[in-house]
């Protein structure tokens, strides 16, 4: 990787100059989830291959990092550039107690943080990577893409700088490099006295008369308890000839899943789906709505074993990430719900200020949005442009259908 451009150096705000043109991006783990996070969010794949044009031809200016916010100018088709912003959630308190933790506790952490290296286990501890929604764009462009080309060339841009340093994504989260070490470095030497103080414990020992006499056998010791969560499959690498690496890593992720649900609950949480609400949970597992290269010939395979279409795997993966199976039998299966909390809520999005929803059994429709009463008792959002009736999930579900609509219009 080329060395990172020198940046003038704030804790809590770091800018960095533009990055040269580069044609193909090869990267790290964490700066490919980075961009997958970003192409799941997308409406219109065609805009994010603009964007990655634009961020390889070098239109994106110097990049400015504050906690939970990166800025840029970015040049489009007009003479002025635009001002391009991509907004991201910090974390609390206690979730950087955690984070700091967990790296104090092994060395091995932290001299991989000094060595600009992410380990898995430090950004699964606190969900560092950005998950699907995560990640919110705005631009002064009158493009109303979501997102549009000068944001997506940001947020492939802001990968580069991820790949080279991980602390620039700590930043992101809300914690600068200097105070994050100094965290470190603190908790490091509380271990290490407290290690030192710590006597060495006597090890038993048996005298050898009784050793050779006769004795019953001990009981055996209780099983060890389960991990609180599966374990990560290794890196499978491409090699010619050999088995297919993302074939590889589904095949030993869905193993541990499966292996880890039996052990602490006694069931196996997939037996009872089909085969097509299996693909669907399948294809949600894995970033990307097929958009990226490493999942576009998993949705390829999933789409022909069930008979369905890419869009139509897409948007029940995007129901999947909504609400899980009751989201998708929301999608696929209208149904007449009961009168009374159905009838109430046509009142309550008009007090809201959303008024002109027309009902149609369980849903609830404008031109563009659309609300979608759940058998869980839940409300689903949808959006579809004007005149289409093309709808997709959005947002996340809720009790009540103000609350539903809201959460998706705020992000």
């Amino acid at each position: 990787m080329s060395p990172l451009p020198t940046a003038r150096y704030d804790d809590r705000r770091r800018t960095f100059p533009a990055l040269g043109a580069r044609s193909e991006r090869t990267g790290t783990w964490w700066g490919e989830a980075w961009v997958e996070a970003l192409e799941d969010l997308a409406l219109d794949p065609a805009r994010l291959a603009r964007g990655r044009k634009y961020a390889q031809a070098g239109h994106v200016d110097a990049i400015t990092v504050t906690p939970g916010r990166i800025t840029a100018y970015v040049h489009g088709s007009r003479p002025r550039p635009y001002r391009t912003e991509l907004r991201l959630r910090t974390l609390p308190d206690q979730a950087w107690e955690d984070f700091l933790d967990t790296a104090a506790q092994d060395p091995a952490h932290i001299a991989a943080l000094l060595d600009k290296d992410l380990p898995h286990t430090l950004a699964d501890q606190v969900d560092l990577l950005p998950a699907a929604g995560d990640l919110v764009p705005d631009c002064s462009c009158p493009d109303d893409g979501y997102p549009c080309k000068h944001a997506a060339a940001l947020c492939y841009q802001t990968a580069r700088l991820l790949d080279e340093d991980p602390f620039v994504l700590l930043l992101m989260r809300g914690r600068g490099e200097q105070e994050t070490l100094a965290a470190l470095t603190r908790r490091n030497t509380a271990r290490m006295a407290v290690e030192r103080e710590t006597p060495a414990p006597e090890l038993p020992t048996v005298a050898a008369r009784e050793a050779v006499q006769a004795a019953s056998r001990p009981e055996l010791p209780p099983p060890f308890p389960p991990p609180p969560r599966a374990g990560h499959p290794p890196a499978f690498p491409t090699l010619q000839g050999a088995p297919d690496a993302l074939a590889l890593d589904l095949l030993a992720t869905e193993a541990a899943a499966r292996a880890h649900a039996l052990l602490t609950t006694g069931e196996d949480p997939i037996a009872s789906l089909t085969e097509w609400q299996d693909a669907v949970r399948l294809a949600a597992a894995h970033p990307g709505s097929g958009v990226t290269s490493t999942t576009r010939s998993l949705y390829a395979a999933l789409s022909r074993a069930t008979g369905r279409t890419p869009t139509d795997l897409a948007r029940a993966v995007a129901a999947w990430r909504q609400g899980g199976l009751a989201a998708l039998s929301a999608l696929e299966t209208p149904w007449d719900p009961p009168a009374g909390p159905f009838d109430r809520a046509r009142p309550a999005l008009t007090a809201a200020g959303h008024p002109g929803f027309r009902p149609w059994r369980n849903h609830l429709s404008t031109p563009t949005t659309q609300l979608r009463y759940g058998r869980d008792g839940l409300w689903y959002a949808y959006e579809s442009d004007p005149g289409r009736e093309d709808w997709w999930p959005r947002g996340i579900a809720a009790q009540d259908p103000v609350g539903a609509l809201d959460a998706w219009v705020d992000r």
